[in-house]
């Protein structure tokens, strides 16, 4: 298991993304990329990621541009 907390697994996937911004599966799906152990462990994983979205003061949801396809909105880095 990586030593690194749930808050620091998603400021990193959001912060090596190409436009700084990311959506709940993308968010899944970079952590399991760069960290195996996720891709083998149960969805519990999944379930703090989502608490700490929603819970952290330094992770802000943005919606989707309109006109943009997709499902769900974006998650950002909260800029102070």
């Amino acid at each position: 298991k990586p030593n690194l907390s749930y808050r620091s697994l998603i400021s990193q996937a959001i912060f090596l993304s190409q436009r700084g911004k990311l959506t709940l599966s993308s968010i899944y799906k970079s952590i399991a990329e760069r960290h195996p152990y996720y891709r083998l462990s149960e969805h519990g994983w999944q379930n703090s990621i989502r608490h700490n979205l929603t819970l952290g003061e330094c992770f802000v949801r943005v919606p989707r541009e309109p006109g943009e396809g997709g499902k769900g909105s974006y998650w950002i880095i909260h800029k102070d």
